[in-house]
């Protein structure tokens, strides 16, 4: 396999790429993510977190393109944002997991 070149401003953007995925917290919204869409305030419960500490979350984790939202009357709905970030979720765990 060839390995792919990169310039300098995209290996320093796969390295902000890694900060983000360096929170566990973000990694347990990603995770809580990975079978289907969950509007904040599931994801708040399931975390045992506050609505607040969940949406800053979640606004790095937009800003980033890990996740997508739509706006459903009062409720926002979070999904990954495509293939590629259930890929590497699980990927990681799988990494870490193996013996």
């Amino acid at each position: 396999m060839e390995k792919q070149t990169a310039d300098q401003a995209t290996l320093y953007a796969l390295s902000d790429f890694f900060k983000v995925m360096g929170d566990a917290t973000r990694i347990r919204i990603l995770w809580a993510l990975d079978c289907r869409e969950k509007c904040v305030q599931e994801l708040c419960s399931e975390l045992d977190m506050s609505k607040s500490a969940v949406s800053h979350q979640l606004r790095i984790l937009k800003d980033a393109k890990l996740v997508r939202y739509r706006k459903e009357g009062k409720f926002v709905y979070y999904a990954l944002n495509d293939e590629h970030v259930r890929s590497i979720v699980e990927l990681g765990l799988t990494h870490v997991t193996h013996d």
